[in-house]
């Protein structure tokens, strides 16, 4: 005899969620390849992928449907990435949100509270766009309110409905013209029906698959053939934030729209009014930082480049991808034309935080770092930062090999590599991590040179075994101006920092083989200890060939100019590059400091 299910309870939609969550898992690579709208940057199934390991590794499963909506709803705010997974959020919090009191859903409630909750993500979108994961959304949940009276069995409403799911998700290419053009249908509308068929699966078996990552490689060479066109991108970076609220009032969400207007666009607000998750793109994620800052607590940042993202799908160079962190100092020139990824750190002043380089420029930096009562501190990326960035690359490179700050400066590299394990194990991917030993120049340095082995066509393998080579022939100095910040940074003890006021002291800096930071010298002012730099790097030469050498400068163009005309003459070489030192590099230094970093043959 079969056995009816009339309702729908907490623990069954929570391991309903999680065999949903495991299709988009499995799924992620085919998703990010089917990404042209609202911009090809190719990363749909790994948003989607990311807000759903945020859910499972967040919620314990109640029998309670309502406190356990609401935990997904949470969860899903909170780990919400991409357009796509910021929709889709909203729709959960939809769901969560008119759902009463009530232990569990009948099939008339589940119905009703579905086809309400589509209204709620569309109120989150700016723009709302027929033909994207919006409208099959609507046209699923419309379907089921309509046929709910047909049914007695839960399971069988569900089974029934996933033929309109496909039906709508087909349609899509009809709907929306970049679609058609580019011969696949909409990435978020795709990544919500392999959701539903994850449901599905489990009502009709009963059981819950083992939630592992699966290499999936279906299809992938085809889709690659499909998608061949490029999307125009009017604004560069897809920016997102969480913002929470003391007061919990409607015009919170009034106030952060207003604020953002203009900005930019694919605008969406999701959340309650206590807290709300931000998505848009823009060109300005500083300034649109800058202008919600004062509205609320913003606990949240995330910037990507689009662009850079859009090149990697459409004109990717080299089968090995090549990812550093912020305190690597190199141009935005370099990062395009070497295609190098960078996830940054950090750097507080108080209650607000900035993403290193994003969105605070080192004239902002400076200029807070004159007004504050405070010391502003940093910190290194999170582990998810890392997962999600892994995550990403693993989708479209073949190997990865990932250089960091030294190891005894930040826990940068650790983070990084703790990260790169979990994702070649999923992935059965080759990555690697470095800690560079060095800060600044002496890391960009690096970054360089494993950029000019890949240009030539060197394999992952080949490069790595090279890496350690290059790290033990580096050297780095650097001058600053004062004890003062590194005192206050702790990088100088107070009594070492005491000394060196008494005997005005000018910091002259090496970084050591190990990776850490010695003051050496005793230097009575900026040119002499300069001077003693240039001395250094003459003795570290002595008959050596050089590679190339690199420096970074905090506001101190002058200074950066003196050592590479210095160097050129030592050496006959150009720098690989001059530029302005990272806000966490200056958090620790303060204005004025210079890095040089060479690097020999």
């Amino acid at each position: 005899m079969k056995l009816i299910t009339e309702e729908l309870d907490g623990k069954r939609f929570y391991y309903s969620f999680i065999a949903g969550a495991q299709k988009i898992f499995e799924h992620y690579k085919v998703i990010n390849k089917i990404n042209v709208f609202p911009v090809a940057d190719g990363d749909t199934g790994t948003n989607l992928a990311s807000t759903m390991r945020s859910i499972i590794d967040s919620v314990i499963p109640t029998d309670n449907i309502k406190v356990t909506a609401d935990a997904i709803a949470d969860a899903a705010l909170v780990g919400a990435r991409g357009n796509s997974g910021i929709i889709f959020a909203q729709f959960l919090y939809g769901f969560s949100n008119e759902i009463q009191s009530e232990k569990n859903l009948t099939i008339d409630d589940f119905a009703k509270i579905i086809n309400k909750s589509t209204h709620y993500a569309y109120e989150a979108i700016a723009n709302p766009v027929e033909g994207t994961m919006i409208s099959v959304m609507r046209e699923w949940a419309e379907y089921v309110y309509s046929i709910k009276d047909k049914f007695r069995d839960f399971n069988e409403l569900i089974i029934n409905s996933y033929s309109k799911a496909k039906e709508s998700l087909q349609d899509t290419p009809k709907k929306l013209e970049i679609l058609a053009k580019c011969n696949v249908v909409d990435a978020g509308a795709k990544g919500f029906v392999l959701f539903l068929e994850g449901m599905i699966d489990f009502f009709i078996h009963g059981q819950l698959k083992k939630l592992v990552s699966t290499r999936n490689v279906m299809k992938v060479k085809e889709l690659e053939e499909m998608v061949h066109d490029e999307t125009e991108i009017t604004f560069r970076y897809c920016t997102e934030a969480m913002i929470t609220f003391d007061k919990n009032i409607p015009e919170n969400k009034t106030k952060l729209i207003k604020a953002i207007e203009g900005f930019g666009d694919s605008l969406v607000v999701a959340g309650s009014p206590k807290k709300l998750r931000l998505h848009i793109h823009t060109d300005e994620p500083a300034k649109l930082f800058y202008s919600i800052k004062d509205i609320g607590n913003i606990t949240y940042k995330k910037v990507d480049d689009m662009v850079m993202q859009n090149q990697i799908v459409h004109h990717r160079k080299w089968d090995v991808a090549l990812l550093t962190d912020s305190t690597s100092d190199l141009p935005q020139e370099i990062i395009e034309k070497y295609q190098i990824h960078v996830v940054p750190l950090t750097v507080h002043f108080e209650k607000d935080f900035y993403l290193d380089s994003v969105t605070i420029t080192p004239d902002e930096f400076y200029d807070l770092l004159e007004k504050s009562d405070h010391h502003p501190s940093t910190s290194q990326p999170t582990y998810k930062d890392f997962t999600n960035k892994y995550n990403y690359l693993a989708s479209h490179y073949n190997s990865i090999i990932s250089l960091h700050i030294s190891d005894k400066l930040s826990g940068t590299w650790n983070t990084s590599q703790k990260a790169a394990h979990l994702v070649s194990e999923r992935q059965n991917m080759d990555i690697s991590v470095f800690s560079s030993k060095k800060l600044a120049c002496g890391l960009g340095l690096m970054i360089i040179r494993a950029a000019r082995e890949i240009e030539k066509g060197r394999s992952y393998k080949e490069i790595n075994a090279e890496i350690e080579k290059w790290i033990e022939k580096s050297r780095m100095l650097i001058s600053a101006r004062t004890l003062k910040y590194l005192i206050k940074g702790g990088r100088v003890s107070a009594v070492k920092g005491f000394l060196g006021k008494l005997l005005g002291v000018q910091p002259l800096i090496i970084v050591n083989k190990e990776g850490k930071t010695e003051l050496f010298g005793k230097p009575k002012s900026e040119k002499q200890s300069m001077r003693l730099v240039i001395e250094e790097v003459n003795k570290m030469l002595n008959g050596n060939k050089i590679w190339g050498y690199a420096i970074s400068h905090a506001n101190n163009i002058e200074g950066a100019n003196w050592y590479a005309e210095q160097m050129e003459q030592l050496t006959g070489l150009k720098p690989e590059f001059i530029h302005r030192a990272s806000p966490v590099l200056g958090t620790h230094t303060g204005p004025g400091v210079i890095g040089l970093a060479l690097m020999f043959e």
